[in-house]
């Protein structure tokens, strides 16, 4: 996709939604961490479901240890692989009390190095919690990149990579939300919606049915 392209892309993007806000429910930067974490494999309805219990009670790493492996169980097993998970919340809790003094990181390399925390997670704590030009492609953002020709690419680094090259500056804060939205909503996986898509006429999308 050209740059003129792009930036028209972004700017309907912008227009219908100029304040995107992730779907995930979160009180603080721990607390989004947290619901990042577990949001792996599950959707941001189900984790909602289980932190909004979990987050009247739990807002800190020093609660969280309080509470324990076996007491968080007990608020996350309807989300999938809630028994790891629990396991790398509790971990992840110590270590940012031992390494940060409970507070996150503002860093990729220091939130990394926490159990449960890949770089797709660090993104979005670094972009929704603190504001940082970041964008972590999930499946939803993967998809949109390749199938509207905006950043092909094999895998999500490669997608990254891209997209931090093509967004421009004035919209890479919020590109994020936008693509995540737009996959999520519009450019579904099985069958996207292209007749009510804002930006058809600039995707490259082969097969897209406009009616």
């Amino acid at each position: 996709m050209k740059p003129a392209a792009v930036q028209e892309f972004f700017r309907r993007l912008s227009a219908a939604n100029p304040e995107p806000r992730s779907e995930l429910e979160y009180v603080n930067p721990y607390t989004l961490l947290v619901a990042v974490v577990l949001s792996a494999q599950a959707t941001d309805v189900g984790v909602n479901r289980a932190t909004g219990p979990l987050f009247a009670v739990v807002t800190t790493p020093q609660q969280m240890v309080a509470l324990g492996e076996e007491g968080l169980r007990g608020y996350i097993k309807t989300i999938g692989l809630f028994n790891t998970k629990a396991k790398n919340v509790i971990r992840l809790s110590e270590l940012l009390i031992e390494r940060h003094g409970g507070e996150v990181p503002r860093d990729r390399e220091a939130l990394e190095q926490l159990p449960g925390v890949g770089r797709k997670t660090a993104n979005v704590v670094l972009n929704v919690a603190f504001g940082e030009e970041t964008i972590a492609v999930d499946t939803h953002i993967f998809r949109v990149g390749n199938r509207t020709g905006l950043a092909p690419g094999k895998t999500p680094d490669a997608v990254e990579a891209k997209l931090l090259k093509a967004v421009p500056k004035l919209f890479r804060r919020h590109a994020h939300h936008w693509l995540i939205l737009h996959g999520r909503y519009v450019c579904k996986a099985r069958k996207p919606d292209c007749p009510i898509c804002p930006v058809a006429d600039l995707c490259a999308y082969k097969d897209k049915v406009i009616a």
